[in-house]
Parts: C-alpha cells; structure tokens; sequence
C-alpha cells in the first residue's frame, strides 16, 4: 500500500510556529494580526493561498510582502526543527518495515520541505513528496495523482493521512481512502465533511487499522 501523509500538523508538531512566523510576517507588512486559530485554519494550503484567505483584500504587492516576511522568519525559526507527534517516528519505521510505501504531500514548498528534512536526517527516507510549489494547492488532488504515477500505485492501493479538511477532500475528490487525525490544526467536525474511514488520536493507531483485512 502507498501510505500518503500530510506533513505539518499530521507528522510534525509545527503549528505554533506556523502561527508564530505567520503573525511577525503580519506586523513587518503593516497587516493586522491574525489569531492562531485564524492560522490553523489555513494550514495545508499552498503560502499564496493561505495568504489570500487571511488577507483577501489586501493589495497583491502587501501579500507577496508577507510571503516574503513569513518565508523569512520560518527558516529563521527552523535552526531548530519541531518534533515528531508522539509515536509518528516509531509507526513510519513499522510502516515501512511491513513493505508499504510512504509518501508526503504538503503546502510546504520544496525548499521548506528539503530543508527540515535534511534537519531531521531523514533526506532519503520517503519514497516520494509533492510539495505546494510543484504542483496545484490542496485541495486540489494534483498532487495525490502526481504521486499515483510516480510511484506506480492505483487509487484503491493508496490512503491519505491527514489532519485538514484539505488533506481529506482531495483524497475524496479522487475517491481514495483517507484517515485523520485529531490532534493537528483542524477539528473533527471539519475532517468528518469528508468521511474519513477513522479519525485517530495518535499515529500508532495507524498500525491496526492498516493491518485489518479487506
């Protein structure tokens, strides 16, 4: 099976500082602060899209600022990578040890991507990404597809795992199986709109579920 998982939110803890970098962004722009929860709500979408929905009326020349000024103050704060969710290093090991593939797809961009990767050591361990920068934002599912032909599966061989709305509607759009978890920047109630086989708690619970037959 071909595991796809989210990355901020789902595999590490990075919320905080996603709405951290996102609100210094803010004040450099002149823009007023959004909250964190505000912020939360657009985690998962491409930088430019997340943009456009804190900030809609915002002149184009204000958002590229603040995408430059949040770009800026993520690869300041990431000297130090946020950890691993509890259990997540341990369950993508097992996962992979039991022959599945694992891949990510994320509204980080490459760059963002490669850079916490290389942070963490583990540059060669997935075998495929797709990042917000190549391809289509969620929800759109380009990028799941995208993933589908470079690694060789069939949707019905694949399954999202994710803690958005947007990580679960593009699995849905496509018809692909798709799991949430509970403990990222979206609640149950918005992951449930896109009837999710499960809502876990922690990433281990991952293990049974995909080990069930049928």
């Amino acid at each position: 099976m071909l595991l796809i998982f989210d990355w901020d939110g789902t595999i590490l803890n990075s919320l905080a500082k996603i709405a951290r970098c996102m609100q210094l962004a803010a004040a450099d722009a002149g823009l007023p602060e959004r909250s964190e929860q505000d912020v939360h709500g657009i985690i998962g979408l491409g930088l430019p899209e997340a943009v456009m929905t804190l900030y809609p009326g915002v002149q184009e020349s204000t958002r590229e600022l603040l995408r430059q000024r949040y770009s800026h103050h993520f690869v300041v704060e990431d000297h130090k990578p946020c950890e691993f969710y509890p259990s997540v290093e341990a369950t993508l090991h097992t996962l992979k040890s039991d022959g599945h593939h694992i891949a990510v797809a994320t509204g980080k961009s490459r760059n963002g991507l490669n850079r916490v990767l290389s942070g963490l050591g583990w540059e060669d361990f997935f075998h495929a990404s797709r990042c917000a920068d190549e391809t289509s934002s969620k929800p759109d599912p380009q990028m799941l597809s995208e993933l589908l032909d470079e690694t060789g599966y069939s949707v019905s061989d694949a399954l999202m795992v994710g803690d958005t709305e947007f990580d679960l509607a593009m699995a849905a759009s496509l018809g692909m199986r798709r799991v949430g978890v509970s403990y990222g920047a979206h609640s149950q109630q918005r992951l449930n709109k896109h009837e999710p086989e499960a809502i876990i708690d922690s990433l281990d619970a991952l293990l049974e579920f995909v080990r069930q037959p049928g």
